[in-house]
């Protein structure tokens, strides 16, 4: 073999490692980015990915946008008034549910809103910015808030759905509420354990009887 064709056959190899080595490492990069989004955002991943009609690539530019834009949001922590105060609200709606649920659903979702924006997320007036910050610090729970909301303003257009999906929402919502108002309160660890648990139970109420719960 002449030395042009062994310098010839020597460029070619060259250009395919090189070629494999680029494709090959970004691809590994995807592949750990992917892994991290998923161990991060758990059911809100799949849920992402089902709203992209499975596009995967899609939804993780999505995801990780989201980790960049409220990933370093500190949650402020609730005052125990203002604690003890939302506790007693949502215990009320959960009351009033018995009598006009689709009232309580309302106020449920309106009440999220507020809390979520004294804890230090995005305004209760944006909506979808709210919901992103809150995917990003409290993946297992976000979609309840989306349920109540959705639930919320199908009020009028919705006429055959029953008091068993609208409590459902409630109960969903409900699992956020509770993250919302204990994780991280201002008197979290100053308060004796009596006082603790005494809250636990105000937080965890059961529905009431006639609730269809």
């Amino acid at each position: 073999m002449s030395t042009v064709l062994i310098v010839v056959a020597l460029v070619v190899v060259f250009v395919a490692v090189v070629a494999a080595v680029l494709c090959a490492g970004p691809g590994r990069a995807g592949g750990r980015r992917g892994r991290g989004l998923k161990r991060r955002f758990g059911p809100e991943y799949e849920r992402t990915v089902a709203r992209h009609d499975g596009d995967t690539k899609a939804a993780e530019r999505e995801l990780a946008e989201r980790v960049r834009l409220h990933g370093d949001l500190r949650p402020q922590p609730l005052s125990r008034e203002a604690r003890e105060r939302y506790v007693a609200l949502w215990a009320g709606l959960q009351e009033q549910f018995v009598d006009a649920p689709r009232q309580a659903v309302s106020e449920a979702d309106r009440l999220l809103a507020r809390l979520a924006e004294d804890r230090g997320f995005p305004a209760a007036s944006a909506y979808e910015e709210q919901v992103a910050a809150l995917s990003v610090h409290h993946a297992e729970h976000v979609d309840g808030y989306r349920r109540v909301h959705r639930t919320a303003h199908m009020d009028g257009r919705d006429p055959h759905m029953g008091t068993e999906e609208l409590r459902a929402a409630m109960v969903e919502a409900r699992r956020l509420f509770e993250r919302l108002v204990t994780e991280h309160s201002e008197d979290h660890a100053r308060h004796a354990p009596r006082r603790q648990a005494e809250r636990g139970r105000r937080v965890h109420a059961p529905w009431p009887k006639g609730s269809g719960a």
